[in-house]
């Protein structure tokens, strides 16, 4: 009875918030859960790059803008890659990892923390990040991490209509993605579905090491008939992949096939769209809260019925 009762009580307090993200989400200000003697950081985390040139023009940039958005927060950074970390620490550059950088964040006294990734997708790089909190939660009030660029369909419609923004029907646009080796790899291939769904069907997604693979791309590129090619990468900075993997290997392929290319090095990072899009998904975690799967297990077993 305690346990049906208690259910009861949790699907009365969380039933107005369901509406919202598709019952995923309920609404909770970051911000004014703090009290007195609390402070507030936001964690800006990055795959990151070794060129300098890449690096300010996207994670720069982006850091640049969150600051400008939440003037009043202390803000910090991380890189994922720990060979990148370990390269650049060689120049005498140091970063830290995200763990790092949580543990500082503890040490000096924070008591609330927004993470936001640069991450494309919801694959490998966001799942070391989610383990990485879950380690140093109990050291924190309230802390949190923004989606992804790619998490939700209306987040592939934005980002198509991004890409697809001032484009030329008689032109194949290639957008390389790097790609990862698990089940994830297939959010790539959500994406050129939806580009090609809504009409865009010169538009084509590649990935360097995971699904859709060169083959897989080339083929819909021939099926095309377009022979122009714009070759861009689908990744957030400009960096090792872009330089070598696409302005190389990817356009001495496509011109041994017959197309004429055109490079396009740079970075997603670099387009204020998508900047604004990882920002709205922060702003979006500082008023939200994602409402755990058993918890709303906890719930149908009341209602017998999915809520929406």
């Amino acid at each position: 009875m305690k346990k049906i009762l208690a259910t009861i009580l949790l699907y009365i307090t969380v039933l107005p918030f369901f509406a919202h993200g598709g019952g995923n989400y309920e609404h909770s200000d970051f911000f004014k859960t703090m009290k007195p003697g609390d402070k507030a950081a936001i964690l800006m985390v990055h795959f990151g790059t070794t060129h300098a040139d890449t690096r300010e023009l996207t994670i720069d940039a982006l850091n640049d803008k969150v600051r400008k958005e939440f003037p009043e927060v202390e803000l910090r950074e991380a890189y994922t890659s720990r060979i990148i970390i370990k390269r650049l620490g060689e120049r005498g550059i140091n970063k830290q990892n995200p763990l790092e950088a949580l543990k500082q964040l503890h040490a000096d006294g924070y008591t609330h923390v927004l993470i936001q990734a640069s991450t494309i997708i919801d694959g490998v790089e966001m799942e070391s990040l989610e383990k990485n909190v879950d380690e140093v939660e109990p050291l924190f009030k309230d802390i949190r991490i923004g989606n992804p660029l790619l998490y939700t369909p209306e987040d592939y419609e934005k980002v198509t209509e991004i890409l697809t923004d001032d484009t030329d029907s008689q032109i194949a646009y290639v957008w390389v993605g790097h790609g990862t080796y698990d089940a994830t790899t297939a959010q790539y291939a959500m994406l050129d579905y939806m580009l090609k769904a809504k009409g865009h069907k010169n538009h084509f997604v590649g990935t360097i090491e995971g699904y859709p693979a060169f083959e897989d791309m080339l083929a819909q590129l021939k099926a095309s008939g377009l022979k122009k090619v714009v070759l861009t990468p689908f990744m957030f900075v400009a960096g090792e992949h872009a330089k070598n993997d696409i302005a190389e290997d990817w356009k001495n392929d496509l011109e041994e096939e017959g197309f004429t290319v055109e490079l396009q090095l740079k970075g997603l990072g670099e387009n204020p769209a998508i900047q604004d899009l990882y920002i709205s998904h922060l702003k979006f975690k500082a008023g939200h809260r994602k409402i755990g799967i058993m918890k709303k297990k906890a719930i149908y077993e009341v209602t017998g019925e999915v809520m929406h």
